[in-house]
């Protein structure tokens, strides 16, 4: 699989908040009432969302930078809930202000770290204080952590607000990353075989049943994030026979993800 030094993961979250901010761009005043891709959640929503996030994940950093850690959000989960509920109904000009406003910190706070402090997603080196590998409370990770949960945010989101940019627009570094996080999706007795068109195998849950998961990357990573994929392309077989995909378990554990 792609590694992904911290060099590259902030390029990748400063291409994931253009495409965010370029999509809110396009919508119209009727756009942000209108249904997501998310059961029971609007445009603004997602958009209110999207902009908590952000500013959620700048205050872990901002907080890491001095050796301190904070809940994720103010209120913890509730206090998340009730913010989007309260933002979502907003015209469209104050989503793109509070949008806007949320990137650019979120952005900011990642483009202070130095990337000689972090080395790469699977051998940074520890005790960096003010790096990529401080302590955040976030999922009680490191500031690394909170970049790739960003990244995840910005571009499964992206999709969900239901404007034609779906999960086939995921590059295949983002579809690895997916499959590597969300391998805790797996329950305890399955084994996937993930086999995307044109690419090696990739094998994730320890389990005694074994099912092939095949079709194009981005329908696969689109199915392990709970998101409808976009292509057509996705199949399950096990002993060679075609089978209903199997069901996963929740997103892994943390703040709840919608």
């Amino acid at each position: 699989m792609t590694a992904i030094t911290p060099d590259t993961l902030r390029a990748e979250l400063h291409k994931a908040a253009d495409a965010v901010s370029s999509l809110a761009a396009k919508l119209t005043e009727a756009d942000v009432p209108a249904p997501s891709a998310l059961p029971g959640w609007t445009r603004g929503h997602v958009l209110a969302h999207i902009a908590g996030i952000s500013n959620a994940m700048a205050r872990q950093l901002e907080f890491a930078a001095r050796g301190e850690t904070v809940e994720l959000y103010d209120g913890g989960y509730d206090g998340r809930t009730k913010a989007i509920e309260m933002s979502a109904g907003h015209a469209l000009d104050q989503h793109r202000a509070d949008l806007d406003s949320a990137l650019e910190r979120a952005l900011r706070a990642f483009d202070s770290l130095d990337a000689d402090a972090g080395g790469d997603a699977g051998n940074a080196a520890a005790g960096d204080a003010g790096g990529w590998r401080a302590p955040i409370s976030y999922r009680g990770g490191v500031v690394l952590d909170g970049g790739f949960a960003l990244w995840r945010e910005l571009v499964i989101h992206a999709s969900d607000l239901n404007t034609g940019r779906g999960p086939e627009t995921w590059s295949r570094p983002f579809c690895e990353h997916l499959f590597t996080f969300l391998a805790a999706r797996v329950p305890e007795e399955q084994k996937l075989v993930l086999q995307p068109l044109g690419m090696p195998p990739v094998v994730i849950g320890a389990g005694g049943r074994s099912t092939v998961i095949s079709g194009m990357v981005t329908d696969i990573a689109a199915w392990l994030a709970g998101r409808e994929p976009s292509l057509g392309s996705l199949r399950a077989s096990a002993a060679a026979d075609g089978v209903d995909l199997p069901e996963l378990l929740p997103w892994p554990s943390g703040v709840p993800a919608k």
